[in-house]
């Protein structure tokens, strides 16, 4: 039996399931969309790996990414989270993730969802990395993201973090073209 080609990132147990399962499958709910913002922004200076580590530990302690919940923290809550050993305890992260909550729901009501304004950086479709491309850091779309989001208010969205997050929710599929995933998600 041949071996299943994956992109060569996904070496570990946890990557190769996240990269089975997750990576660059189309996402239109609203409420998952802000956890994979909220999760790139956490990994800017470390892995992805210690990011997916933590996640169910960043889905309890931030109300599993429940925008309206988040909005309304407070000192106290603020507190609670830099002394959570399973999130990454930096307070500008924190306040970013508050923030954005805020500014999540502020384009919720302008766009009727989060899925419909983000999605329009690609104009509702996937883009898919040519055969014979590189990998890129960043994208024209993730920049004018960047400069969109960060003008409404949103913190740790530059434009690397924003293509991550294009990949990660399948607004762009990174896949190796010769990984079994390419073609599987379009």
């Amino acid at each position: 039996m041949a071996l299943m080609k994956r992109c060569d990132w996904a070496r570990t147990d946890l990557l190769i399931a996240y990269h089975d399962n997750e990576w660059g499958v189309p996402v239109h709910d609203d409420q998952k969309l802000f956890e994979f913002l909220i999760l790139e922004g956490a990994q800017a200076g470390l892995s992805w790996e210690i990011i997916l580590r933590k996640r169910e530990n960043y889905r309890n302690a931030f109300d599993r990414f429940d925008a309206t919940k988040i909005a309304k923290y407070n000192d106290k809550k603020v507190a609670k989270l830099l002394d959570n050993a399973g999130i990454i305890r930096n307070r500008l992260k924190i306040a970013a993730t508050i923030q954005n909550a805020r500014a999540f729901l502020e384009v919720q009501k302008e766009f009727g969802s989060f899925d419909a304004y983000i999605w329009q950086f690609v104009a509702g479709k996937p883009k898919k990395r040519k055969r014979g491309r590189a990998v890129v850091a960043t994208s024209p779309e993730s920049d004018a993201m960047s400069k969109d989001l960060s003008r409404r208010g949103f913190k740790f969205v530059g434009a690397t973090i924003c293509y991550a997050f294009m990949q990660a929710v399948g607004m762009v599929n990174d896949h190796n073209p010769a990984c079994f995933r390419y073609d599987k998600i379009g």
